[in-house]
């Protein structure tokens, strides 16, 4: 055999002994959480689990806030995009980015919570008076419960006067007295409710709920425009068969409490959002092409 053949079969050998190399490395942020210390600890074991169940290299992104979220995406400097809601909307309108896959969160609806000792039995009832909702710009803390306030008649940019705090310090300003009614998400009343018994202080029965928005639509892991679609499908298609696997490993999170009992869900529509996009015109965002608050 020649001195060339015997270098072809060398190769040919050798290129059979080597694994394949994996496809080029992508991106991944995640909104609300900053910094790569804390993106680690959230959602270290689920892009672990990610990587390994699709065979792609994938790092994280920090994004300090949804705009830079945002901005990254458009500029396509990361390929997928973990966000609520009522980021989605935003995002979508100004960069089409595309549905991967839905993270489905029970009992996530708004709340309208007042004192059952308080003369407020519907939220009609509210006009005049006012209200303390969550962070600005939050699905289920802000945008949920103003749209349950435009549900049942109000104009809440007009007929109460909203103030926003955290969800202790909204609890706290409730019992005292200095405002008329919350808005949060249910599962944080819930809590909210058995952490005030397990402290002594006021009954269950010492809080009256009004007003229950619909159930929201799901958290997304969203692509960009132009990542490949085959790239887009082995994900989708890797969380469908390691669904359990990835749940656990988002579940293993610091501070991922919110996301207890989900499951994923490849059934999620562009449509399913347009309740949120009535959310930002009763906050006077009827475009919704900007995040509330910006």
């Amino acid at each position: 055999m020649g001195f060339l053949k015997r270098i072809g079969l060398a190769a040919a050998l050798l290129a059979c002994l080597v694994p394949a190399v994996r496809a080029e490395t992508v991106k991944l942020a995640i909104t609300d959480v900053g910094g790569m210390k804390k993106l680690q600890g959230s959602f270290g074991a689920f892009r672990e689990t990610l990587a390994k169940a699709t065979g792609q290299e994938i790092e994280f992104l920090p994004v300090k806030d949804h705009e830079t979220a945002l901005e990254a995406l458009r500029d396509k400097k990361v390929d997928f995009l973990l966000t609520g809601p009522a980021e989605y909307v935003v995002i979508h309108k100004q960069t089409n980015a595309r549905i991967v896959v839905g993270l489905s969160r029970p009992g996530y609806f708004s709340s309208i919570v007042t004192l059952a000792s308080s003369p407020y039995k519907s939220v009609k009832d509210l006009k005049g008076t006012k209200v303390g909702l969550g962070d600005v710009g939050s699905t289920s803390k802000h945008l949920g419960p103003l749209q349950a306030l435009a549900d049942a008649g109000l104009d809440p940019r007009k007929d109460v006067e909203i103030v926003n705090f955290d969800a202790r310090t909204l609890w706290d300003a409730l019992k005292r007295g200095e405002v008329s009614a919350i808005g949060m998400t249910n599962t944080t009343f819930i809590a909210a409710r058995k952490l005030e018994k397990k402290m002594g202080g006021l009954p269950p029965d010492a809080f009256r709920e009004i007003a229950r928005g619909p159930v929201l639509p799901s958290d997304v892991l969203l692509a960009g425009t132009d990542v490949d679609d085959k790239v887009v499908e082995n994900v989708r298609n890797a969380v469908s068969a390691h669904s359990d696997e990835l749940i656990a490993a988002i579940l293993s999170g610091r501070g991922n409490k919110k996301y207890r009992g989900m499951r994923f869900t490849t059934q999620v529509k562009d449509s399913d959002y347009d309740y949120v996009r009535s959310m930002y015109a009763s906050a006077g965002y009827p475009e919704y092409d900007k995040f509330v608050g910006n």
